[in-house]
């Protein structure tokens, strides 16, 4: 099978601290304009949270939301299908704009097929763990993929209250990922959370009503990076 592209070669493949707002969190009547808003903040993702009522309790987007976004934005549109056939969905998401396709080990028997899939459809790949899944189930292809998704929360609703007990499993993830490969967390992610989790080696910081829920969604965004970096900077110090 062929290698993570992340060999220095995909957008978002140096090593630093990155805030990407889940547009989950938005306003969808005004989604362009809060797009706009944050993309002048400086970023350099958005974050998409796809759910279909099965794999979780609960559905949010599709792919006309995706075509949407690719229409008034140029970010890197990171899609985090929480869906029980990802193989299925994936072609139709990459087509509507999606740059990278990440999916939970927890709703495939062999991840490697639906890594060569979406790598064949010419998208970055990420794979996920929920709170209580262990590493080692995603160990085999953690060289193969762009991405490391921990959940932080239960899939399935925004606005939930954070699980410190992942934080472990970030640093063992931390320890094997190289370095043009994103360790992202996601879930419960504020001002005073975010800390915790960048000490613990998070790298791309997904974050809904910390961004989308405050007044102003660019300052928001400003102190959460601040807070990120710090604390990063600090245990690499």
């Amino acid at each position: 099978m062929k290698n993570a592209e992340t060999q220095n070669s995909w957008p978002l493949a140096e090593p630093r601290v990155r805030i990407v707002p889940s547009i989950l969190a938005a306003d969808m009547a005004r989604l362009g304009e809060q797009v706009s808003r944050v993309a002048a903040a400086g970023i350099e993702a958005l974050h998409v949270d796809v759910m279909d009522g099965h794999f979780v309790p609960n559905i949010s987007i599709g792919v006309p939301v995706v075509e949407s976004l690719r229409r008034c934005t140029d970010l890197y549109l990171d899609t985090h299908l929480m869906i029980t056939d990802p193989a299925k969905y994936a072609e139709p998401f990459v087509k509507a704009g999606s740059d990278s396709i990440t999916f939970h080990i927890e709703v495939v028997d062999d991840a490697r097929p639906v890594i060569e899939r979406i790598r064949s459809l010419g998208a970055n790949v990420g794979i996920t763990i929920n709170p209580t899944t262990p590493v080692s189930a995603v160990a085999d292809v953690v060289p193969l993929v762009d991405i490391v998704l921990v959940m932080s929360v239960w899939p399935g609703f925004g606005g939930q209250k954070f699980i410190p007990d992942v934080l472990g499993k970030v640093t063992e993830l931390r320890g094997i990922l190289s370095p043009a490969q994103r360790l992202e967390i996601d879930g419960g992610i504020n001002a005073e959370t975010i800390a915790d989790a960048a000490r613990a080696g998070a790298d791309t910081l997904v974050a809904g009503s910390a961004v989308f829920g405050q007044a102003d969604p660019a300052a928001a965004l400003a102190d959460l990076a601040r807070r990120a970096r710090a604390a990063a900077d600090a245990t690499q110090g």
